[in-house]
């Protein structure tokens, strides 16, 4: 299969291309800095260029089967800006999958319905900056017709992975505090052959 991962120097978007390149895929990133890119595999390519260009995009998602998304927010519009590009690439291209890194603030609330965590007092970050940014994509994804996951972490942790964790779609699986960057790396790979959770959001955490 034909991969392209974006976000590729990231915590998450990292270990998605270890494991995609362990099990034998063609992978592709698109990145500012490529000698942050610490792979080096006959099966990686890699592309030095921007999100937010539409030819690098359209280059770069050309060819490709799935496109996963791991990119952050770095404080900007990054997000937003860059996922009708992506869309339209894809559209273009004829490609259907897209899975995505989210944040747990996007899932539904489940005590101020019909509002999100992050419009509610169940988040307990002090800045929605960021979860504004995931929720733009998540409407335009959700307006696209476009096969998507968004997987929706909480409390990412630097830690070693446990392999056991709980998903819930569209909400945060109760008493979900947090869940390493590996398990969640690992998921989000993993949902390039499964198809439980088309159009849905997918809240992770212990």
């Amino acid at each position: 299969m034909n991969l392209l991962v974006l976000g590729a120097t990231g915590r998450v978007g990292s270990h998605i291309v270890k494991h995609a390149l362990h099990d034998g895929h063609h992978v592709t990133v698109l990145v500012r800095t490529p000698e942050k890119i610490q792979n080096f595999n006959k099966n990686l390519t890699i592309l030095k260029g921007n999100v937010l260009n539409k030819e690098d995009i359209t280059h770069a998602i050309d060819g490709n089967d799935v496109v996963i998304s791991a990119l952050n927010t770095d404080g900007t519009t990054t997000l937003s800006v860059s996922m009708p590009l992506i869309i339209e690439a894809m559209y273009n291209a004829g490609i259907q999958r897209i899975i995505t890194v989210g944040t747990a603030g996007i899932l539904q609330s489940e005590i101020s319905s019909p509002f999100l965590r992050y419009q509610s007092s169940e988040s307990r970050r002090k800045s929605t900056r960021a979860a504004e940014e995931h929720h733009q994509v998540f409407h335009l994804l959700k307006n696209s017709t476009l096969n998507w996951t968004i997987v929706c972490p909480t409390f990412l942790e630097n830690r070693e992975n446990i392999g056991e964790y709980r998903v819930e779609r569209d909400i945060l699986p109760e008493g979900g505090i947090k869940i390493s960057v590996l398990d969640t790396a690992e998921f989000t790979y993993n949902q390039i052959k499964d198809c439980n959770f088309i159009r849905s959001r997918v809240g992770i955490a212990y």
